[in-house]
Order: structure tokens, then C-alpha cells, then sequence
């Protein structure tokens, strides 16, 4: 991939040893001079603006560079928008009864627990057939076990709701159990869930709160304008822009055309389907059916969708010609994608332990944490606890951050917030 470099228009004569005759060379546009621009009414943390705009003004079209275009990719929940489109989603569901009875619990989850199953048989009856709508926006108990696992992963008893093991690094069991609550109904009208849902969502005032069964939760979502202007810009600059989210793709297709990016732009939980409508079943990524875009799954997920490497190699860090320029998250998450971004790694501070360590020791210089941008937290209490529990293990407990080349990254505080 070539880069042009800016120099001086030149007029010389060529020695008479070469034969030649003098040349003028015209020399590309200043970067920066006539790319398209980030709105400066716009706020943002510190000088992030600025780097944010550089990177544009290197990576983009007015660098004149050839080859590929260079690509950005988003997580979406409070990274895009403030609060979460799949707990929208799911308590409009629920209170328009849109779960279907499953022909088992169990088969909603491979790691669903015999507790939750018992539970969930409970609350929610057997008197439904399978396939048939749960009566949900009536039944508080049957809501309510729902709710407390998507929330806490656990029975309104308190037992766990999955048991087994899995990669805490590729999977979270309670995220891809919400797609799974959805089989039955075709993709399309799982979007056309999530666009009324929106519809509510975005007309309720910022605060609202909403009562699902007895769990009480965010009621209102916002884009963030910030965002909205940084994704315009991008795309301006002929960047390739991208959603990956760990909603299900159903649902992110709903709210990603809000930033001007389409279906084939938007990566979330894909499910399996059968005859047109979604199973319980997942895709997974990398050769692991399990996966998900969850912490090195994502990265699994970008490497795989985005630059089509197939197997077990779309889990490593790639060469820098098959990286995203820039990545941008809010969570442990989003950590790994957003590290492997070679131009700016954009992190919105929710307190997420892994990735504002990362983001405070700013190791290749390039990190930019920056607070949310509607309701932003204080100052958390105390440093992160980078060089003891910077890090999730594949296990699932925590230990210490490293840097690529093995050193431990050192506690940091919180200096980007309210």
C-alpha cells in the first residue's frame, strides 16, 4: 500500500549527464486541507477531536492513497448509542408477547442449568404449546425469570442459569441465549421487533425508566451525536464502516441505518435458520461453534467478515494491511478489536477494567479514552487493578495485564470522565 508524501513543487535543471530537461512536480493536497472535517461544535475529551481528525486526514482519501480502503469498526452499545438495544428489544418482546414456548428450555442453551430450566418450566407453564406465543405481558413471574437471567445470569432463586464450561474470552452463555429466545420468527420480524422497540425508545425522554415484570431498567436510548458525526466523516473520507456487535444481528440491523450503514455493514449474533426462521442454534466464528462477538471473538468476527480469513488464523492479530484503522468500544468486550486497530483506538469509559487499562497505558500511543458522552461517570474510586486482575482469563478468573511484549501493566487511574 502506498502513501503519498507532501513535497515542495520543484523546478530544476537535469545535469547533462541524464540527457533530461527540467521538470515541475506537482506535489498531492496538504493533508488535512480539503478532507472532510469533524464537526468542532461537537465536544469531545481533551485533544481527542484533534487525533481523531489526523488519523482521518493519514488514513483517508485526501491522503491519496492506494489500494483498499482503510476500515473503522464500532461496537454499538454505549459506544454508538447511550444503553442496549438488545435489553430494549427483549422487553418489548416481553411485553407484547413475542417469546414463543420452547419445545424444551434446555434446548435454548447448551449451557442452560437444570435450575433454570426448573425455573423458567415454572413461572412460565407447559400449558403454552411449543411454538406458541408465552403470554409474558401478563405472566410477571415468567418475565421475571427472563429478565433476571439476560441481567445477572442467574434464577429469580438465585441459582446459577449456566453451568459448564466455555471460553470467557469467545463466549458469554446469557448473550447468546437472548437470540435463542427468538427462534421460531423469521429474521425480519425479529427487525421488526427491534424497530418499534426504537420507536419507543427514542421517543421517550432521556432518563426513562420501563417496568418489565418486577425488573425496572433503562427506558429511553439515544445516538450519540458524536458519533453520528465521526461515522459521516469517515465514510466521507471513503473509510469502510462497521458495526460489530454482541446484539443479535436481527436486532443491530434495526438501529444501524440511524448512522447511514447498511445490512452488509452490520455484524451481530447470527443465528441458524430453518426453512426462513431462527433456531436456537448459533454460528460461531473460527472454526469454534461456540464463539461470539465477545472479547477475541470479535476480533474473530471482524477478521473473518471484514478481511476474509477463514479457519483458526482469524483468531491472531493480523499484518497491518489486514487490521482496521480504527476500532472504537466501551467494554472488556470491545478490548481486543479495538487494540488491533493500527490508527486510533477510541474507548468510552464505563469503568470496563481491561480496557481502560489499556487504554490509560496508551502503550503504541494511539489510545483514546474519552468519557460517554450523555451521563458520563465519575471519577472511579480508587486505580483499575491492571497488574492483579487487569485481565479475563479463557477460564474465566483474572490476573495480570501484559503488555504485547510481556511486561505487566501497572495500576492506573481514571482520568477521563465527568
Amino acid at each position: 500500500m502506498t502513501w503519498w508524501k507532501t513535497v515542495a513543487v520543484l523546478s530544476c535543471t537535469v545535469a547533462s549527464v541524464l540527457a533530461g530537461s527540467a521538470q515541475a512536480v506537482a506535489a498531492p493536497p496538504r493533508p488535512g486541507a480539503h478532507c472532510p472535517q469533524l464537526d468542532s461544535a461537537l465536544p469531545w475529551h481533551g485533544d481527542n477531536r484533534a487525533r481523531l481528525q489526523r488519523m482521518i486526514d493519514e488514513r483517508g482519501s485526501c491522503a491519496g492513497r492506494s489500494g483498499a480502503r482503510p476500515v473503522a469498526v464500532f461496537d454499538w452499545d454505549n459506544t454508538v448509542i447511550k444503553n442496549d438495544i438488545t435489553d430494549a428489544t427483549l422487553a418489548w418482546a416481553l411485553q407484547h408477547d413475542k417469546i414463543l414456548q420452547p419445545r424444551s428450555w434446555l434446548a435454548t442453551s447448551k449451557w442452560l442449568s437444570p435450575a433454570a430450566d426448573r425455573a423458567l418450566t415454572a413461572a412460565c407453564g407447559t400449558a403454552v404449546p411449543a411454538g406458541r406465543p408465552l403470554p409474558t405481558s401478563r405472566n410477571t413471574a415468567c418475565a421475571d425469570e427472563i429478565m433476571e437471567i439476560r441481567e445477572k445470569s442467574r434464577t429469580m432463586g438465585g441459582a446459577a442459569a449456566f453451568t459448564g464450561e466455555w471460553n470467557h474470552r469467545r463466549t458469554e452463555p446469557s448473550y447468546g441465549w437472548i437470540p435463542s429466545l427468538f427462534a421460531g420468527h423469521t429474521p425480519q420480524a425479529l427487525t421488526a421487533f427491534a424497530r418499534l422497540a426504537r420507536a419507543e425508545q427514542l421517543r421517550a425522554p432521556v432518563g426513562a425508566k420501563q417496568t418489565v415484570g418486577t425488573h425496572t431498567i433503562a427506558g429511553y436510548i439515544r445516538y450519540y451525536p458524536q458519533q453520528r458525526d465521526l461515522i459521516r466523516t469517515l465514510k466521507a473520507a471513503r473509510f469502510e464502516v462497521y458495526v460489530v456487535s454482541a446484539s443479535a444481528e436481527a436486532i443491530a440491523e434495526a438501529w444501524s441505518d440511524g448512522v447511514g450503514l447498511d445490512r452488509a455493514h452490520t455484524i451481530g449474533i447470527r443465528s441458524q435458520t430453518r426453512h426462513g426462521r431462527l433456531t436456537a442454534e448459533l454460528l460461531g466464528c473460527g472454526g469454534d461453534p461456540a464463539a461470539l462477538p465477545y472479547i477475541d471473538g470479535k476480533r474473530c468476527v471482524v477478521n473473518q467478515e471484514i478481511f476474509q480469513v477463514k479457519g483458526a488464523a482469524a483468531w491472531e492479530q493480523q499484518d497491518s494491511t489486514r487490521r482496521i484503522a480504527l476500532g472504537a468500544g466501551d467494554a472488556d468486550t470491545d478490548v481486543t478489536f479495538v487494540g488491533d486497530a493500527t490508527g486510533a483506538h477510541l474507548a468510552l469509559n464505563r469503568n470496563k477494567t481491561e480496557l481502560m487499562c489499556r487504554a490509560y497505558d496508551n502503550a503504541d500511543g494511539r489510545w483514546l479514552p474519552n468519557p460517554m458522552f450523555l451521563d458520563p461517570l465519575p471519577a472511579k474510586s480508587g486505580p483499575y487493578p491492571c497488574s492483579t486482575a487487569g485481565a479475563v482469563r479463557a477460564d474465566g478468573s483474572r490476573g495480570p495485564l501484559r503488555r504485547a511484549d510481556g511486561a505487566v501493566v501497572a495500576d492506573q487511574a481514571d482520568r477521563a470522565h465527568g
